[in-house]
């Protein structure tokens, strides 16, 4: 992913029809959480921002145009707000690893790009995080 001076991420191109992947993504996600390894986080909630980036087998498509026949961003949204809200998580890296498998876990994923920011780390930043990708070996 790169960044522009406006602070928005853009994706690096994961769409390949030659090998029929399709790119499925959420930007800028904005949950508030217990993370931190720091006694004042472990009390005080803060800001993150995810960015996801999914490489999708796509198979035949969706042929009769019914969400079942893809990967549903919706679903992968309301699963990340589930992890996050599960309670206190020291690392971000914990937190992207937990995310990525949770994509995972649908086969037609093949790529797992987990951009996970807290944005009220610095005064002086804008965000500090960690950034992963995880691939399905099946």
């Amino acid at each position: 992913m790169t960044s522009s001076s406006s602070n928005v991420v853009q994706a690096f191109g994961i769409a390949d029809a030659t090998n029929a992947v399709r790119h499925v993504f959420i930007r800028d996600l904005i949950l508030t959480c217990l993370i931190g390894v720091h006694k004042h986080e472990r009390k005080q909630p803060q800001r993150i921002r995810i960015n996801l980036d999914l490489a999708v087998r796509e198979g035949a498509g969706p042929q009769d145009d019914k969400l079942s026949e893809v990967v549903c961003y919706e679903d992968v949204a309301d699963g990340i707000r589930s992890l996050v809200g599960v309670g206190h998580v020291n690392l971000v890296e914990t937190l992207a690893e937990q995310i990525a498998a949770m994509c995972l876990e649908d086969e037609r994923v093949r790529v797992a790009r987990v951009r996970i920011e807290k944005l009220d780390v610095f005064e002086d930043a804008a965000s500090a995080g960690v950034e992963i990708e995880r691939f399905n070996l099946s």
